[in-house]
């Protein structure tokens, strides 16, 4: 899996680049962390789905 990944931050209002800060293996599959390097948002996915969308 990639270090970094662009996606639309909420927080900066625009399309950012984010970093993975921290990756675990779960039953559900793999969970994985992301932060903005702009402003420090943050969200999860886990097996795919992301939990900045609502």
């Amino acid at each position: 899996m990639a270090l970094e990944m662009d996606h639309d931050c909420p927080k900066c209002g625009e399309e950012a680049t984010f970093y993975r800060s921290a990756s675990t293996a779960l039953h559900l599959g793999e969970k994985t962390k992301w932060r903005c390097t702009e402003c420090g948002y943050g969200f999860i996915k886990i097996n795919g789905i992301d939990s900045s969308v609502a």
